[in-house]
């Protein structure tokens, strides 16, 4: 029996999935986290062969301990993640400590954590990169403005999600930026984009078993500076273009038995990296995508990628997909405070038969993503942005 170790399988909450399939598949599937015991839910409990509370996840040392533990406990681990963005590092030096062969190692951080690393990879798959500056001072950061002109973003080189992204647009703007002192920043020319992603379950080979991707018509960075609502779709249907600079990435990357969100801009105008309509680089992400996005996922192509990855995992191969209807699976955050011209409760009698699920957004994820979620399954994207007209009025 081959032992799973799984990092936080507590958080986010829907990630007690990947551990029930992995159960099913035969198994031991091991937590480690922070978490009490008995505040578990009784799902994750059940899909876990033993859970070790550690004081802080944090805390290396503890961690290193409880993984000894298992090993001890059960032999070799063959298998060690998170699935989360935050402790990809930290995976990876347990994998270099225990000798696990499956995954990322800490050699290989820089090209996956780093955006500045990032891009040398997108050029060798041919895909056409922001120009950038890592942030130094005012003149360095003037004469790389000169080239390339306002505004620019800035953002930690290696950060998680849109957290601490800002558009300057001026001089005062950077001024007051640099006088943060901020440590670790990379300066991006602003891209006219609307971000869009490739995502897939890819097995040992590198080929993916399982393929779709999601559309953010309203830039993230924006949500959370502005406290606007949050909107995105996991689309019927995967664009060709998109497909192929999804598995180039995937090629250039050396990517193998992961689940991968990698980002993409669609040009909304000419630029010197394309023409309008045209797929240029964004980011890589060597996890799901976040939130609830497995779930929506499901519910746009009628599959479970809790199991497809699962059956990559214990297996290395997927058993033929169902093809049931596909759809496009609507996500909307809405803010508390605003003044909505339908209540939740109009909400519910109006699109009730396309909701997949209405949850309270956890705090955690609450600046990306909203206060009050809502997920509806549509058609058509016609009924799709009706939906986002009308949640949104």
């Amino acid at each position: 029996m081959k032992n799973f170790v799984f990092i936080s399988p507590n958080f986010p909450a829907n990630y007690w999935r990947f551990c029930a399939e992995l159960k099913k598949n035969g198994m031991n599937v091991l937590g480690v986290g922070d978490c009490a015991y008995d505040k578990l839910l009784p799902q994750l409990k059940d899909s876990l062969t033993e859970y070790y509370k550690v004081g802080s996840l944090e805390n290396y040392d503890e961690v290193y301990r409880a993984v000894a533990f298992f090993a001890y406990k059960y032999g070799k681990i063959e298998w060690l993640e998170s699935n989360n963005e935050y402790w990809l590092e930290q995976d990876a030096k347990l994998r270099d400590d225990f000798n696990i062969g499956t995954g990322f190692r800490t050699a290989d951080m820089d090209r996956i954590k780093y955006k500045s690393k990032m891009k040398a990879y997108y050029r060798e798959a041919g895909i056409p990169v922001a120009r950038y500056h890592l942030v130094d001072d005012l003149a360095g950061c003037l004469a790389f403005i000169q080239k390339v002109g306002y505004p620019v973003v800035v953002k930690p080189d290696n950060g998680v999600g849109a957290n601490a992204t800002y558009r300057i647009s001026d001089e005062y703007e950077l001024r007051t930026f640099l006088s943060q002192k901020l440590k670790g920043y990379i300066m991006e020319e602003y891209v006219p984009g609307e971000v869009c992603s490739y995502d897939a379950i890819v097995d040992s080979s590198g080929t993916p078993v399982f393929e779709t991707g999601n559309v953010t018509p309203n830039s993230i960075m924006d949500v959370v500076n502005t406290h606007d609502n949050s909107i995105y779709y996991i689309v019927k249907e995967l664009s060709p273009d998109v497909r192929k600079r999804g598995r180039d990435t995937l090629k250039s990357f050396g990517v193998r038995s992961r689940f991968v969100h990698f980002e993409f801009f669609r040009l909304t105008q000419d630029c010197h990296l394309g023409r309008k309509g045209e797929v240029v680089a964004l980011e890589v992400n060597m996890r799901p995508c976040g939130g609830y996005s497995p779930d929506m996922m499901n519910f746009a192509n009628s599959v479970d990628v809790y199991k497809i990855w699962a059956d990559m995992i214990a297996f290395d191969h997927v058993n033929a997909l169902p093809r049931g209807e596909k759809s496009f699976c609507a996500y909307m955050g809405r803010r508390d405070g605003k003044n909505f011209r339908m209540s939740h409760e109009y909400v519910m009698h109006e699109y009730g038969a396309n909701m997949r699920m209405v949850e309270r957004i956890p705090p955690a994820l609450a600046p990306a993503m909203g206060d009050q979620m809502y997920v509806a399954v549509f058609p058509t994207e016609e009924a799709l942005w009706k939906f986002y007209r009308d949640l949104s009025e």
